[in-house]
């Protein structure tokens, strides 16, 4: 038992049963007890590792079509740089050293870091001492947006709906024989998934992320408004289906109940509520991480950084290469969706 799971057991006996959004978000962001707020996670030495502590490779490439990007839409001399949820800072450092010699980039571009976690924070410093952190995408200053978020929008809170009839049961964490464990609660009708009665039966699990729509309306509100690109990338699919709440901790995945606040919890990303919550913004078609990689060009730049590695530094950087791009690794599970605004062009990479 962790000094969490005592917490939210004595919180479900005085008042019942909590929302998997709740659960998620104690375990996650709790201030003193939360997985995020109490630990750097990233990397070999933490429980999970992304594609910019894999390879070099990722922020450079991500940083290019952004860059072009800008340029395709005319170079405008003052814009945000963002991530949201930036981790160690290696994705922004990364961007910012590929893109150094893009003429009038740096000199236009103004870093600004989401980031929730005051113990991340003092980590992106050390990796990106140029940036402004914001609590919230609705505190970034206005102006054209040039976006990255990689890996954040699984880590957002979801809820969890099971159909029954024309209702929906929603999936609850309360206990049993004094542990944590699942429930549902009475079914009822909602409104918000009355558009999955269509493709779904009896049975089905579906999965709401609440904290996804106002951060996506907002970033749509203001690439529509103002110019700019973003790119989220992440893993998931077209459309919820099925239960994808995990836990992982130290490389391996475990019971999302068993250690509350001492393993990362993630659910696979609803692309279509994206690409729905960021309208009027345009969104491209969804892509694989594998083949957005290597329409930028990853073989040859992999090829290029190969040149003067051998041994075990070599074999590294091949795994690297193919861990990001295969599609029985991070290929395939792993998705990337552009947006823009109407009169754009399309992002590097993308598909219309």
């Amino acid at each position: 038992m962790t000094a969490l799971a005592d917490l939210l057991t004595a919180r479900i006996r005085a008042n019942g049963p909590v929302t998997v959004a709740d659960y998620m978000a104690e375990c996650l962001l709790h201030p003193q007890h939360g997985y995020y707020a109490t630990r750097d996670p990233f990397g070999v030495a933490g429980d999970f590792t992304t594609a910019p502590e894999i390879s070099q490779m990722f922020g450079e490439l991500i940083g290019l079509c952004l860059a072009q990007s800008w340029l395709d839409q005319g170079t405008p001399p003052h814009i945000l740089l963002a991530e949201l949820g930036p981790g160690r800072g290696t994705l922004m450092a990364d961007i910012l050293r590929a893109t150094a010699r893009v003429p009038g980039f740096h000199t236009a571009a103004a870093v600004h870091l989401v980031e929730a976690s005051a113990t991340l924070r003092q980590v992106q410093a050390r990796n990106v001492p140029q940036a402004e952190w914001h609590d919230s995408v609705n505190d970034l200053p206005e102006g054209p947006l040039y976006l990255i978020a990689n890996e954040f929008f699984d880590a957002l809170p979801i809820q969890q709906f099971v159909r029954d009839g024309d209702g929906w049961r929603e999936r609850a964490v309360g206990l049993q024989d004094d542990r944590l464990a699942f429930g549902l609660t009475t079914a009822s009708p909602l409104r918000t998934l009355d558009h999955r009665l269509a493709d779904t039966r009896d049975g089905d699990l579906v999965e709401l992320c609440p904290a996804l729509p106002p951060i996506m309306g907002e970033i749509g509100r203001r690439i529509a408004s103002h110019g700019g690109a973003a790119l989220i990338v992440d893993y998931g699919d077209w459309r919820s289906l099925g239960d994808t709440l995990q836990a992982v901790a130290d490389h391996a995945p475990t019971d999302p109940l068993v250690h509350p606040g001492a393993a990362d919890l993630t659910a696979h990303v609803d692309f279509a509520a994206i690409a729905q919550a960021a309208a009027p913004a345009l969104h491209t078609r969804l892509t694989p991480q594998g083949v957005f990689l290597e329409r930028l060009g990853i073989v040859g730049r992999a090829g290029t950084l190969a040149r003067n590695l051998a041994g075990p530094a070599l074999e590294s950087h091949l795994a690297a290469h193919r861990r990001l791009t295969h599609p029985a690794e991070m290929g395939h599970l792993f998705k990337v969706m552009g947006l823009y605004a109407a009169g754009s062009a399309i992002l590097p990479g993308l598909d219309a």
